[in-house]
């Protein structure tokens, strides 16, 4: 079965409604991102990238499946001071300063990375 190419660049998720939220500055994979007071870790990484993780056996990409917290394919690792900690990216709430890993790479290497206001 063939799988979609993904462009990396375009994000899954637009924002079209709520806009005027305040911005929160984190970090994704080891780089500055911002998203809105109120977003979900999901959303917050769905509105800067085209994925949120890829599949551990199969490798093809992931962007969530039940938005509840109940079917596990939407597990992220969290870097910095709550580094190796593992959460349930559509029922987190964002942090100003979360570091998001979604790939193993941005865990090996979550050190701390200043999130810009």
């Amino acid at each position: 079965m063939a799988h979609a190419t993904i462009n990396s660049n375009a994000a899954q998720l637009q924002r079209l409604k709520e806009q005027g939220r305040a911005p929160v500055a984190f970090v994704l994979n080891g780089q500055p991102a911002q998203a809105l007071q109120g977003d979900t870790v999901l959303t917050a990484v769905l509105t800067q990238s085209a994925q949120l993780r890829t599949h551990e056996f199969a490798g093809t990409p992931r962007a969530g499946f039940c938005m509840m917290g109940a079917c596990q394919d939407c597990w992220v690792t969290l870097g910095g001071t709550d580094a190796g900690r593992k959460v349930r990216a559509c029922s987190t709430a964002l942090q100003a300063g979360m570091q998001v890993c979604t790939t193993p790479g941005a865990v090996a290497t979550a050190a701390l990375v200043e999130a810009q206001p």
